[in-house]
């Protein structure tokens, strides 16, 4: 087999911004033949089809009826976070195996399901965590296994966006959704990067969270206010008692010097880190202002090919697949793509957790407030059972 035959669940946003380029101008697009698109919205849809020669026939309001009337090896779940699962699972029961963008779900009840569809199916299942293929993340992950810096005992990470990301009011609005930033949360859309890129690098289990919210920028926006939070801080507990709180937001004023200002420290017992994620190395002064552009998540190269970790991460998830189909993927490999924190399952807990967090909170002022404290195995335990939560390691 030299191509996966590939259909496409949900055409918005997310594929306008990444992964368009993956699928038709990138490295990896030679292995991807993308057969046929599901998506309710017909805008999206037929946008998707015009542009990239998807014939009418291919193009479908329902994903069970593609999968059940296209011959495919792999599916592609662009979905809301929220509804990931039953496209994810229906996918792996027709055979095929799935790519899904970050996070894996927006519960561990959901990416337990997911999970055990995959296990159940035999059919492999990749999580597009793409900071997972930053070069700096990867090379402190290196550094830090190889116990360049002892234990890890504290960090601080921040990820905060624009305004124009959450603000409907903006135009061009920078998402389809006009009430984006009121379904969602700066946890979901932000904090599940930073969570599980430290994750992959402590390789540690978190046992607690405890969020709080602040809500001061986006309700006061004109004409159109937003019923959301502008930043969240997160403070996250880990098995060997190490503490990391993550600040993300998106209120930074459009004058921002980055879409993205993002950063981390990591101390540990016998040393520590700082990594620079929003100084990736190109910075421009032009009359618009004075940007830093992040060519190593996306670079748009001279003769029209996009590389950068944005496409590979997701990329080599399809390289995967393409090698465990033609019987070549290690056997190492594979199993550690089964593995909890390689499919996120930590994750999903933290945010999960997070979000439970505020929402029995208290305001402790105008418009701050201060979440409960939350026991992830408690949390853990009451939507899976005792019996998985040892499955996970708890």
């Amino acid at each position: 087999m030299e191509k996966l035959r590939v259909g496409i669940v949900g055409v918005g946003s997310v594929v306008r911004e990444i992964y368009q380029y993956l699928y038709f101008r990138s490295d990896y697009s030679s292995i991807l033949d993308i057969k046929c698109v599901a998506d309710p919205n017909d805008q999206f849809r037929n946008w998707f089809g015009d542009t990239f020669g998807i014939p009418k026939e291919k193009r479908y309001v329902d994903y069970a009826k593609m999968f059940a009337e296209n011959e495919l090896d792999a599916a592609q779940i662009n979905t809301p976070d929220h509804i990931h699962a039953a496209p994810t699972i229906a996918a792996l029961e027709a055979g095929l195996d799935v790519v899904v963008p970050k996070p894996t779900a927006a519960t561990v009840k959901d990416t337990h399901a997911m999970i055990q569809a995959a296990i159940k199916s035999k059919r492999l299942l990749g999580i597009d965590f793409h900071k997972r293929e930053d070069p700096r993340l990867k090379e402190a992950e290196a550094r830090y296994q190889a116990g360049h810096y002892g234990q890890f005992q504290a960090s601080t990470w921040y990820m905060l966006d624009k305004l124009l990301v959450a603000d409907p009011n903006h135009n061009p609005r920078f998402f389809a959704s006009p009430d984006f930033a009121e379904k969602n949360t700066p946890i979901s859309f932000l904090t599940v990067h930073m969570c599980d890129a430290l994750i992959k690098i402590v390789n540690l289990k978190p046992v607690a969270v405890q969020a709080t919210g602040f809500a001061h920028k986006l309700p006061s926006l004109k004409p159109i206010p937003v019923k959301g939070y502008d930043l969240v801080s997160t403070e996250v507990t880990f098995e060997n008692g190490a503490v990391a709180t993550i600040h993300t937001g998106w209120h930074l004023p459009n004058t921002a010097h980055a879409t993205t200002v993002q950063s981390a420290r990591i101390i540990c017992s016998d040393g520590m880190l700082d990594i620079n994620l929003d100084t990736p190395g190109l910075h421009e002064i032009h009359p618009d202002g004075i940007f830093e552009v992040n060519p190593l998540f996306r670079n748009f190269e001279k003769d029209g090919v996009v590389t950068g970790y944005g496409i590979s991460s997701p990329g080599r998830i399809y390289q995967r697949f393409l090698a465990n189909r033609n019987g070549k993927l290690p056997e190492d490999v594979k199993r550690e793509m089964y593995t909890p924190t390689e499919l996120g399952f930590y994750t999903s807990l933290v945010l999960e957790g997070a979000e439970l967090s505020l929402k029995k909170g208290t305001q402790t002022a105008p418009g701050v407030t201060k979440g409960k404290d939350i026991d992830l195995l408690q949390l853990l335990k009451e939507q899976l059972g005792e019996d998985a939560a040892k499955q996970y390691g708890y």
